[in-house]
């Protein structure tokens, strides 16, 4: 069994994974497993106030979890996938703990071949990075906080990610809620389109 499919049976059996994206490393947890995505939250120290992501493979298939707008989708067919998590409203089947009880939901399509193999494999999974809450972001698997990797069934091994955040978009507000990679062209885009 390769490293992916003992990551995606992890996720399924509702254990977390940390894997790699073109930003940094994420925690992944079965994202329509509520107690899945509580020890998501556990291992992280986060609190249960500060909502985590949803990461797919593709647009397509955050369809079947998220009801984008027109406009919401153009954009995530321009930005993604890549380093961008763009808030748009849930379906019923996301659970509360992911949005911290909100109707919208990040939706995070990375751009990087090892977390996509996953994507494809399982799907949804939590996009959130793989630190404990308050400590820097990981891009290194060297660097995982102890709680993370003990909590962790499997790491996916990506070697040293490039480490700026995602920027967070809320594109129907034409907010950027988080600024980091591609910020300016974000900015831009959501400039020409209003």
């Amino acid at each position: 069994m390769s490293d992916i499919e003992r990551a995606a049976s992890a996720l399924a059996d509702g254990e977390l994974v940390v894997y790699p994206t073109e930003t940094v490393y994420g925690l992944g947890a079965d994202a329509l497993d509520a107690a899945a995505v509580e020890r998501a939250f556990e291992a992280k120290g986060r609190p249960r106030d500060n909502p985590v992501s949803l990461g797919v493979p593709d647009v397509e298939t955050a369809l079947e979890y998220t009801a984008p707008t027109a406009r919401e989708r153009r954009f995530m067919h321009e930005f993604l996938p890549g380093p961008v998590t763009v808030v748009v409203e849930r379906t019923p089947e996301v659970p509360d703990v992911v949005t911290a009880g909100s109707d919208r939901v990040g939706v995070r399509i990375p751009d990087h071949d090892l977390a996509l193999g996953l994507l494809e494999r399982f799907h949804p999974v939590t996009a959130t990075s793989a630190n404990v809450s308050g400590n820097p972001s990981v891009r290194r698997v060297a660097d995982l906080d102890p709680e993370i990797r003990e909590a962790a069934a499997v790491v996916l091994d990506g070697g040293e990610t490039p480490g700026t955040e995602s920027t967070v978009v809320d594109v129907e507000a034409g907010e950027i809620l988080r600024p980091g990679a591609l910020a300016d062209d974000i900015e831009d885009w959501l400039a020409a389109e209003r």
